[in-house]
């Protein structure tokens, strides 16, 4: 909830007056319970937009990084309530586990993918095999010389937050119209 991914995407959100809910999965943080392997995570993804529909009433826009992204795109694909998603540093492969994502050719809503080009978690070919079976509308961005934090590689020094959240408002204004709160043309 607290790292620079997961800020500087709710500050691309609040950029467009869009009410942003950050939150621990449980067993992290100060999250009561346990991990539980993607499981139970799901109910916690489920809970978050129970209370988003109940506070807000609004379309949702969901987006998550890495395991966050894995298990609320499963939660959130199908989930009328929710026009949009957003899936930072998907992860393929990590910690000896892979990921799969036979729900994804069955999520009509618009999706955008952002990841590093050199994350080691979602390999450039096996990311890209992901977001194929994907359908429209969808957009796969990869941030030239980042990893899966969105840090600068060796060979390209430097953070690439400001690049990924760039690539977030420019979908937000290309697929919903939004503009940002205060900014005029």
């Amino acid at each position: 909830m607290h790292n620079k991914v997961v800020y500087h995407a709710m500050k691309a959100f609040s950029a467009f007056g869009i009410p942003v809910l950050r939150f621990n999965f449980r067993g992290t943080g100060l999250s009561e319970g346990t991990h539980d392997h993607g499981h139970g995570e799901q109910d916690d993804v489920r809970a978050a937009l129970d209370w988003l529909d109940k506070e807000f009433g609004k379309p949702i826009l969901f987006a998550g990084f890495s395991f966050g992204s894995a298990v609320g795109l499963k939660v959130c694909c199908g989930d009328a309530r929710v026009k949009g998603l957003i899936g930072l540093g998907l992860p393929v492969h990590a910690a000896g586990r892979d990921y799969k994502y036979g729900f994804l050719p069955r999520c009509s809503a618009p999706k955008l993918f952002v990841s590093g080009d050199h994350d080691p978690y979602g390999p450039r070919e096996s990311l890209a095999a992901v977001w194929e079976r994907a359908p429209e509308p969808k957009r796969l961005v990869w941030i030239g010389g980042a990893d899966h934090f969105f840090q600068g590689a060796a060979e390209s020094p430097g953070a690439k937050l400001d690049r990924m959240q760039a690539e977030i408002r420019s979908w937000l204004h290309d697929t919903f119209g939004l503009e940002e709160v205060g900014k005029s043309d």
